[in-house]
């Protein structure tokens, strides 16, 4: 997800579970295709309430610590950015059945004319164990 103007887009958006958030959201947020099919089981692995604090978390404040669940900055390998402009990646568990990785950009653009938007990308949606 570099914006390089590719036609392959692997990113489509991640909607809230359980229907449209109170507040405005800050960041778009993406979900790789490849756990498209893990983000449409979320709230069956992990429950509503758990599911709608993950998204409403990244979609408000992906940098900061979530008050509810651990987060941490990956190390090495796993955690470099995907791109220019992109953080490192966090890991994200969102009950003891779920693990959520993602990145987020300040000023991603789809092209280099491109408007910039605030994103956060789902990067890996893990139900097992570590």
């Amino acid at each position: 997800m570099t914006g390089s103007g590719s036609a392959y887009r692997p990113y489509t958006p991640a909607r809230r579970p359980g229907g449209r958030p109170e507040a405005r959201p800050v960041y778009r947020v993406l979900v790789h295709r490849k756990f498209l099919g893990h983000w449409e089981q979320l709230v069956a692995n992990v429950g509503l309430k758990a599911a709608q604090q993950f998204w409403d978390h990244v979609s408000r404040t992906p940098g900061e610590s979530d008050p509810i669940a651990s987060t941490c900055f990956l190390r090495g390998k796993a955690g470099k950015p995907q791109g220019e402009g992109w953080s490192r990646t966090v890991h994200y568990e969102i009950s003891g059945a779920g693990r959520i990785d993602y990145q987020y950009s300040d000023s991603y653009k789809t092209s280099s004319d491109g408007d910039e938007h605030r994103v956060v990308a789902i990067l890996t949606i893990n139900y097992g164990s570590h």
